[in-house]
């Protein structure tokens, strides 16, 4: 994240196998950071519907918001504004997402 630092997380397939396989092949993926109560999310139009779709979502959770076309990132446990696709977590330092601005660069990619 542009200055802020880097942290890891692992895709998780049986998750929503489509919303990943996509995803992955998509890789590395860029965008700007817009903020939510718990999370953050950037736009990546994979026009992509509900995979196993749930309301609620755990701290840590990675997850692909079709609605919003956007991929989000959750650090505390919320109920997002509509149904998204949990597609993994965050295995490493949740922390950093409490500091973005919205605007900021985000990238994810391989390890």
């Amino acid at each position: 994240m542009e200055g802020k630092g880097e942290t890891r997380g692992e895709l998780i397939r049986f998750l929503a196998p489509r919303t990943v396989e996509r995803i992955v092949s998509e890789l590395p993926i860029e965008g700007r950071v817009a903020l939510l109560k718990e999370g953050i999310y950037f736009e990546k139009s994979l026009n992509i519907g509900t995979e196993k779709a749930v309301s609620v979502v755990e701290a840590g959770s990675l997850a692909y918001w079709p609605m919003a076309n956007s991929i989000c990132i959750f650090y505390g446990k919320m109920q997002p504004y509509s149904p998204v696709n949990v597609i993994g977590r965050v295995i490493g330092d949740l922390d950093l997402f409490k500091n973005l601005n919205s605007g900021t660069k985000i990238r994810i990619e391989r390890a």
